[in-house]
């Protein structure tokens, strides 16, 4: 076989020659003529858009090189584009108090009992929808990548905004604003979480305070535009203007560019199509610390995102029409930027799954602080209320994807932060509208406020079961692999054993 081989190669009866010295041995002849066949096929590959890293096709008993993460380079500028993001959707969203009071004046009637729980609704759909997509936000970034996925989200969510800009009634606000434009905001919103595990690993809490920290800068600014815009444009040119931060947005996703190395996809017979298991990822529900963690956090949500949609009113009831509504969410901003940069940072120094009572923590507090609401009878007091719940909200919103990464890994990551967030839809869907509704029925928000104080300390309490849960898991694990261990060497010395024997007998025949 080997000689013929040789000799077509040798007289030229093929259509491709490959010129090999002379000299060489015919195995190497044979192999040099393979790898110019691989590489015309390599050739005829065509590579994903969406992605510069190849994919890894993993061959028997190959060595898996492992990854080494950049920690910055072109990861800086993904961490600016994830950071406008973060600033953009949310700076929008932590706003809507102000949009809320224009709503009422623009949409509403003095007659309507339930004007504030109608109106609510508005908001409260939009935050909701914003995790309600996020399972399947994170299908899609598992399958077309983080770069598609957050452009055509932006893409929508620009849509849904403009939209809203030309509506004149509450009820189809609630499509274009609560549901168009916060699924595309959705969409957008989640790669920018996934895409920094592709570029950061030892920096990833503090890049994570910094991408949070957008937000932040957002929260603190917006108020005053938009009052500004509300008062000379009015609303539905005010959206108009927010329709260029969404722009901006769609234009920052073109920078995700992933890192980590993609398993390959194909099928035997060649095909694309993922499998089932990749679509549906059920590994991160075998972890009980993450299912403690997906069902701990929404309980301790209910009433968090109620002072963002209501505080603006109850202030304006309490201490009158002229007080400076706008500065509470300016401190709520300042210090929750500051708390994601400080808490981000410090997350990278708290080791493994502790970093849960970093949230456990922030619940507490956030719980109490919204309590104080209603006992607060001078701004000041207020004030300082709104600066300890800011510090802690940045706490609980920067550590969420480092956690993440610790109890299900980097692989499931996407998956595991998707359906948390959708998980978290409920609370901050339902949370305002009952605060909005309660309001109405009892002429006062201080009974919503207090409610709203009691699910962050209970969701937290629970929140504490989480790192007894991974130290007991890990002491299983090393016991199941040193008994893994033991049985192995046993198995080696039962059959040196054999062995042996086996040597001394047909030593004895031969004797």
């Amino acid at each position: 076989m080997t000689e013929g081989g040789n000799h077509v190669a040798e007289e030229g009866d093929t259509a491709v020659k490959y010129e090999v010295p002379a000299g060489v041995p015919a195995e190497e002849k044979r192999s040099e003529e393979e790898d110019a066949e691989e590489e015309d096929g390599e050739e005829e590959k065509k590579v994903n858009g969406d992605s510069r890293v190849a994919e890894q096709a993993a061959a028997p008993g190959a060595a898996e090189v492992e990854f080494v993460h950049p920690e910055g380079g072109w990861g800086w500028v993904v961490m600016l584009a994830a950071m406008w993001c973060n600033g953009s959707v949310f700076g929008i969203q932590n706003a809507f108090g102000i949009l809320f009071l224009s709503l009422l004046r623009e949409f509403g009637s003095e007659e309507d009992a339930d004007l504030r729980f109608k109106t609510a609704w508005v908001g409260s759909l939009s935050m909701g929808m914003i995790f309600f997509c996020s399972p399947i936000v994170s299908v899609f970034t598992d399958i077309l990548g983080c770069r598609v996925t957050a452009v055509g989200g932006a893409a929508v969510g620009l849509v849904g905004l403009l939209a809203s800009s030309f509506v004149t009634s509450l009820g189809p606000l609630y499509f274009t604003y609560g549901i168009v434009f916060a699924c595309g905001c959705s969409f957008a919103y989640q790669p920018s979480l996934v895409i920094l595990g592709h570029y950061f690993k030892k920096r990833l809490g503090l890049v994570n305070g910094i991408v949070t920290a957008g937000s932040s800068v957002f929260t603190i600014t917006l108020p005053f535009a938009l009052s500004h815009l509300l008062e000379k444009v009015g609303l539905h040119n005010t959206m108009r203007v927010l329709c260029i931060l969404m722009f901006v947005l769609m234009l920052a996703g073109f920078t995700y560019t992933p890192q980590l190395p993609v398993k390959s996809s194909k099928t035997r017979t060649g095909r694309r199509c993922p499998p089932l298991s990749q679509i549906f990822n059920l590994n991160i529900w075998k972890s009980l610390g993450y299912r403690i963690w997906a069902f701990g956090i929404p309980a301790a949500l209910y009433g968090y995102f109620v002072p963002y949609v209501h505080l603006m009113k109850h202030v304006e009831e309490r201490f009158g029409p002229d007080a400076s509504k706008e500065v509470l969410l300016m401190c709520i901003g300042i210090t929750s930027g500051v708390g994601r940069l400080i808490f981000g940072r410090a997350a990278d120094y708290v080791d493994g799954v502790n970093k849960v009572y970093l949230q456990v923590t922030s619940f507490f507090v956030i719980g109490l602080m919204s309590m104080m609401i209603p006992l607060c009878n001078i701004f000041g007091g207020l004030i300082a209320v709104c600066l300890l719940m800011g510090l802690f909200d940045g706490c609980f919103i920067s550590i969420m994807a480092p956690i993440a990464f610790e109890l299900v890994g980097a692989d499931d990551v996407s998956q595991a932060i998707g359906f948390l967030l959708g998980l978290m839809s409920v609370p901050m869907t339902v949370g305002p509208p009952i605060a909005g509704f309660l309001r109405d029925r009892l002429g006062s928000y201080d009974e919503a406020f207090y409610l709203a104080g009691i699910p962050p300390i209970v969701g937290g309490a629970l929140l504490c079961l989480i790192p007894w849960v991974e130290a007991r898991r890990k002491r299983r694990e090393k016991e199941e692999a040193l008994t893994k261990d033991q049985g192995v060497t046993e198995k080696m010395m039962e059959h040196e054993k054999s062995q042996e024997a086996a040597q001394s007998r047909s030593g004895e025949s031969v004797l």
